[in-house]
């Protein structure tokens, strides 16, 4: 499959992440409904709070797993293809453009989200996380400052990659390999959102950021730089203790992340 193929199918795969994961914070997260007409005046809470929210973006990668990971690897996440690259599984040479597709992606996916979402005569770009940006002090959806969103993030990236270098090592069983990674970051999700939002993707932040603009895109430096720093640690770390070879590299193709 050649770069440009594998580059579309990034660029869609991470649309999705971002859709189906920001879409669901952004429209379903606190969703209520109106029981006024069934003649009690109070409302319902439908929406899927913290863990729907985790569960789509664990569902997003785990869906897109199985459909683009033969094509491109499914990526999705600049962190995820430094990390790669660190282990020795991805070429440095396609870095550049998968992180181009994929930012590309997030960004799409983000517009997407945003337009829904105003369509609602109550939605608002104001408040600390609108769009489901990422952020910490005041932009903490838990109100948690920055060394402990630096912290999170680098302890998250690196614990995902983790979990996607072992899921795909050729030892293990890799058709079970995209419902490892998309349950790891459900879990991930889950111990995280109340802290930075969860980010460990960096096209995942900018996107929405850049529609939200103002403190939130002045933050966007974290989440690239915390998320690739636990990316390469555990490429490196993999590499260097649990692999089997170094000289040798897997298919790139072949493995769903």
């Amino acid at each position: 499959m050649n770069l440009t193929k594998r580059c579309v199918a990034e660029f869609i795969g991470t649309f999705w992440l971002v859709l189906g994961g920001c879409g669901s914070a952004v429209l379903a997260a606190a969703y209520t409904t109106d029981s006024s007409t069934i003649g009690v005046n109070t409302s319902f809470p439908l929406g899927i709070g913290f863990v729907g929210v985790s569960l789509a973006f664990g569902l997003t990668v785990l869906t897109m797993a199985y459909a683009i990971g033969h094509i491109s690897g499914c990526h999705l996440n600049p962190a995820v293809s430094f990390g790669l690259w660190a282990g020795k599984r991805f070429p440095g040479s396609e870095l550049l453009p998968y992180i181009i597709a994929q930012v590309l992606g997030a960004i799409v996916g983000a517009g997407v989200v945003y337009l829904i979402a105003s369509g609602n005569s109550n939605f608002t770009l104001a408040g600390s996380n609108p769009l489901a940006t990422n952020g910490y002090g005041v932009h903490s959806p838990g109100g948690y400052n920055l060394p402990a969103a630096f912290i999170t993030e680098v302890v998250m990236t690196f614990m995902f990659l983790m979990i996607i270098l072992g899921a795909t090592d050729n030892r293990a069983p890799k058709a079970l390999a995209p419902i490892a990674i998309g349950f790891g970051l459900t879990l991930i999700h889950l111990i995280s959102i109340p802290v930075t939002n969860t980010s460990v993707n960096p096209a995942r932040s900018l996107g929405p950021a850049i529609f939200v603009g103002r403190e939130l895109l002045s933050q966007v430096w974290l989440f690239w730089l915390a998320p690739i720093i636990g990316a390469l640690l555990a490429g490196w770390l993999y590499l260097t203790i649990f692999s089997e070879s170094v000289v040798e590299e897997p298919p790139r193709v072949r493995e769903p992340v």
